[in-house]
């Protein structure tokens, strides 16, 4: 069967269902389905003609080419959704944020801070006009990493998991040199960075890890923040952003790693300055 013949096909399928509660259910979920394929067929094709334009093609020649008007090739060009939500995955992403014990409570909860990167992350990915799944880090540290579209918001230290997915990244490594302290260092420069909860004085400013790491099973890739405080992770959320657009023009759905420096509210804990302090590192290029 054809790519263009599946769509009645399915259609047939799904109208041929006795069960008025079962059709329903199955035409609602093929109609999601059908417009995030489209939502990601536009992305695309608005992605390769800013591909095609940035290697030099006019927009009069890629509509020649493609046997469409240049009027809708500008049109394409400037509307529909962006390429850089690609950054983020393709179809629905899900965000894992890292569950932690309350010992009053004695139950799991999630931290005010990790909630509000979950939700911003959650509210970039709809922006987007993506869909936008929740899940956990249990408190034990367990986490699925094979998954497409996997955004993961949790450091070493609260999941073995995680600590082994970031020993795979051949920059920026993560390092425990004595009890309650957390450094991260790049590599390329030997210099290594701590929170500002660890100096003296104390200062509202944390670091953390945004990167793009292999998932487990090989079968591809999976987007992790980690900051040495939970502030640091916020940041990452509150500097995606704003900068996401450059990311993804800059490593697109590649490997990579960079550091990230956040100045905070010492009351609110709300990201006042968030900056990369490194290169972006690209992986396929070490």
């Amino acid at each position: 069967m054809t790519e263009g013949a599946s769509m009645p096909g399915q259609f047939e399928r799904i109208a041929e269902i006795e069960d008025p509660f079962e059709l329903l259910r199955a035409a609602t979920e093929r109609l999601a389905e059908a417009q995030q394929e489209v939502t990601e067929l536009s992305r695309l094709r608005r992605r390769l003609i800013q591909d095609l334009h940035a290697q030099g093609m006019s927009y009069a020649q890629i509509a020649e080419k493609a046997g469409l008007s240049r009027g809708r090739i500008h049109q394409i060009r400037h509307t529909g959704p962006a390429p850089e939500a690609a950054f983020l995955g393709v179809g629905t992403v899900t965000i894992a944020t890292p569950l932690r014990h309350d010992q009053v409570k004695d139950r799991p909860v999630l931290s005010l801070d990790d909630m509000a990167t979950g939700q911003a992350l959650e509210q970039l990915v709809r922006s987007f006009d993506m869909q936008a799944a929740s899940d956990h880090v249990t408190v034990d540290g367990r986490i699925d990493l094979n998954r497409p579209n996997l955004v993961v918001v949790c450091g070493p230290a609260m999941s073995e998991a995680m600590r082994t997915a970031y020993d795979t990244d051949p920059v920026i490594r993560w390092e425990h040199p004595e009890p309650g302290l957390w450094l991260l260092t790049d590599t390329r420069t030997g210099e290594s960075y701590r929170s500002g909860q660890e100096m003296d004085p104390q200062q509202p400013m944390d670091i953390a890890y945004l990167g793009r790491l292999p998932r487990p099973d090989g079968k591809g890739t999976f987007l992790a923040i980690g900051g040495i405080h939970p502030q640091g992770s916020r940041g990452v959320a509150h500097l995606l952003n704003g900068e996401i657009a450059s990311l993804w023009g800059q490593v697109g759905s590649e490997r990579f790693s960079a550091l990230v420096r956040t100045v905070y509210d010492p009351d609110t804990t709300e990201p006042q300055r968030c900056e990369l302090i490194t290169p972006v590192y690209r992986h396929d290029q070490d």
